[in-house]
């Protein structure tokens, strides 16, 4: 098994965009525009929730996307925390995988939220408190009927530890 270092690069609108969109405070009452998040929630009916997460250290040997639904993330209290992506690919296609040497990891303030595109991989959050809370967007199946990984470890012979 290969050890691979993952360094966190702070997360910016522009760096991010190949992934999905970085959603930061605006004023109240404007109209929608490009800094806001365009999702895509016509695969089924949403689900809003707010999932509790213990650390789990920040090593992962897989890697999830979502092929039907866009999916927001944002933790509650302030909390900064930590997401490794790689490109969507061919989400029509339920066999594709990631490309190991495309994964790419952010670190993001707890005062901003994304959004994954339909089908961006993604490894996390992760963070460094003993636990932390997260509001999360998706449908209301997508644990069930929208979740494909990839196992880098046997497809790849590779493990990832995020370097914040």
């Amino acid at each position: 098994m290969k050890s691979v270092h993952l360094p966190c690069e702070p997360i910016s609108r522009a760096s991010f965009q190949p992934y999905g969109d970085l959603i930061e405070p605006s004023d109240d009452g404007g109209p929608f525009g490009e800094k806001d998040a365009a999702l895509d929630l016509t695969a089924g009916p949403p689900r809003l929730y707010i999932m509790s997460l213990k650390s789990r250290g920040l090593t992962f040997e897989a890697i999830t996307r979502h092929r039907k639904v866009t999916q927001c993330l944002a933790s509650m209290g302030g909390n900064g925390w930590l997401l490794a992506v790689a490109p969507p690919g061919d989400v029509d296609d339920p066999d594709a995988r990631p490309d190991p040497d495309a994964i790419k990891a952010f670190s993001i303030p707890g005062d901003v939220a994304i959004k994954l595109h339909r089908g961006t991989w993604h490894a996390g959050p992760y963070f460094q408190a003993d636990s932390v809370d997260f509001l999360n967007l998706e449908l209301r199946d997508t644990n069930q009927a929208d979740h494909h990984t990839c196992h880098l470890d046997t497809a790849f012979g590779i493990r990832m530890t995020l370097v914040p």
